[in-house]
């Protein structure tokens, strides 16, 4: 598998979260058809503080061997962000309407869970280094 993509990938994700959350909680809120007060404005900042931090975190490891000794913590944060996200959402969705943009981060949550678990439990594609 081309974890280099999944990194990528996931990166991206998680900085366009980030950066949402972190310079337009208050929209990101009104869209969801909810309103903030003043800590709950912070606390999402500070979600989107951690999204930025993870998705740096993906971005300079994109190049790493993952599921190897070395990038084996990567994965197992990326994967149980996304799966417990994807729990969240799932939980979420139980007894509500169809929303779409729900729909995509469940869809997207559990695709991300599926492909850092593959990472997880399988060994490390070899180079081509001759060795």
């Amino acid at each position: 598998m081309n974890t280099r993509s999944l990194m990528i990938a996931s990166a991206l994700v998680m900085a366009l979260i980030g950066l949402s959350l972190t310079f337009a909680p208050q929209e990101v809120l009104h869209a969801l058809g909810n309103e903030a007060t003043g800590w709950q404005l912070t606390f999402l900042q500070l979600s989107g503080a951690l999204y930025c931090g993870f998705a740096l975190l993906n971005w300079t490891a994109k190049a790493v061997v993952l599921g190897g000794i070395y990038g084996r913590p990567i994965v197992i944060g990326n994967l149980v962000h996304f799966t417990i996200g994807a729990l969240a959402l799932i939980k979420t969705r139980s007894g509500h309407s169809i929303d779409p943009f729900l729909w995509a981060m469940i869809v997207v949550y559990v695709l991300f869970a599926a492909l850092f678990g593959y990472v997880m439990y399988t060994h490390p594609a070899t180079t081509g280094s001759g060795k």
